[in-house]
């Protein structure tokens, strides 16, 4: 029988993750220049394959490149915040009415997602807790049925997972706010009332857009 050897990531690929995953977590915070040698020597890697990374990140809008200097962390801009939040009202409240007629399915695989935020909350875990948090969001849009908008809805993860590690880490009381109101989606889907479900989602939508205006 042939095993199959997984090809180990190239070394601009190991930067580019190394890289992306600091600037999520906040360990590179927005504002932050941060140089190639720096960088280098954090991930183990020449000079080349970072440049090569950091030109991915640019493209991504994560970081802005000054020559010889290095790369600036591009902070969160109000016009940012505004512009996911509405692309999320978009998507989640269509897939909100969309996924009504299969919701005790819905709710058996929330609750799943639900407690593992919970369990991570309790670990003081920041980075899975906003994992979960995205993964019970996008399970919702998943649940639609619409490819398209799930792709859509996934190319805002990372833009999402940056403002919401940064909420969360300023606004401590905002994890807890989102598991209450995540239990309350559960609880409306439980009901026999459409209308109750979907203005939980927009409600939650409402409340994110508060809370990451804390970073404005």
């Amino acid at each position: 029988m042939t095993h199959l050897s997984r090809v180990a990531p190239s070394a601009t690929e190991r930067a580019y993750r190394h890289l992306k995953q600091a600037i999520l977590e906040q360990v590179y915070p927005g504002g932050q220049l941060v140089s190639e040698g720096e960088i280098a020597e954090a991930t183990g890697v020449s000079r080349t394959p970072v440049r090569e990374a950091l030109l991915r990140l640019e493209t991504e809008g994560l970081v802005k490149l000054y020559p010889k200097r290095g790369a600036l962390i591009r902070p969160v801009s109000a016009r940012e915040i505004a512009d996911v939040i509405e692309a999320r009202r978009l998507v989640e409240l269509h897939a909100a009415y969309r996924v009504w007629p299969r919701r005790a399915e819905l709710r058996a695989d929330l609750a799943r997602r639900l407690d593992e935020m919970r369990r991570a909350h309790a670990a003081g875990d920041i980075t899975t807790l906003m994992a979960a948090d995205r993964s019970f969001h996008a399970a919702v849009v998943e649940a639609a049925g619409n490819e398209i908008l799930a792709e859509l809805y996934h190319r805002l993860r990372d833009r999402q997972l940056r403002m919401g590690e940064a909420s969360f880490r300023l606004s401590p009381g905002w994890a807890e706010v989102a598991l209450t109101e995540h239990a309350g989606q559960l609880a409306a889907l439980d009901g026999d009332d459409p209308q109750a479900w979907h203005d939980a989602v927009a409600a939650h939508i409402d409340t994110a857009a508060r809370m990451l205006g804390t970073l404005r």
